[in-house]
């Protein structure tokens, strides 16, 4: 029985409300936990919201922030019967299925790729939500040049670097930084 059970558990997607992909795992999670709900605690066992961490620039700060990289779309690892589906529907900010009416599972292969993309993600420092241009002036707050502004010549997206001129007594000097050791001016 519990090899039959163990095959039939699928992963599903959710659509929600934009934003409000965490608020829904948490109420999900919440009732899965709750000793009463015999409907979410036998047939619901994981709930997922991928999310990816990106370095933005708030004012002159550098500030790394955590958001779903499918917004509007929440993972569940369930055994799908009608009453489950109903149920789900009729759940605050949850706007239905991903295959609406018919809700398809996703395939193995998505799942272990989208598992490993959220597993990558929680050991990565993060990605880069702040844009540079050639020929901008950037201020530079890390490294033994502080406090200097610099032009920018290059941009190496790849390694997440950039090649500036900065002044230092009176001769430009290229400097090769990184995109944490400047900030906009």
């Amino acid at each position: 029985m519990e090899d039959k059970v163990r095959s039939e558990r699928r992963f599903y997607v959710l659509r929600t409300l934009s934003g409000k992909e965490k608020k829904v795992k948490e109420s999900l999670e919440r009732e899965m936990a709750r000793p009463g709900s015999s409907l979410f605690t036998e047939r619901l066992f994981q709930v997922i919201v991928p999310t990816e961490k990106v370095m933005t620039q708030r004012g002159t700060k550098k500030v790394i922030v955590e958001r779903p990289y499918m917004p509007g779309y929440v993972l569940i690892e369930a055994l799908l019967n009608p009453d489950l589906q109903e149920e789900l529907r009729r759940y605050p900010d949850i706007v239905g299925f991903l295959g609406n009416s018919t809700p398809e599972p996703l395939s193995t292969a998505d799942v272990n790729k989208l598992l490993r993309r959220v597993d990558l993600e929680s050991e990565q420092e993060g990605t880069y939500d702040i844009s540079f241009l050639v020929g901008e002036s950037v201020k530079i707050v890390d490294g033994p040049f502080v406090g200097f502004s610099a032009v920018i010549e290059e941009i190496y997206e790849d390694k997440k670097k950039l090649k500036v001129m900065v002044k230092i007594f009176g001769r430009k000097s290229p400097l090769e930084l990184a995109y944490t050791q400047v900030e906009k001016e």
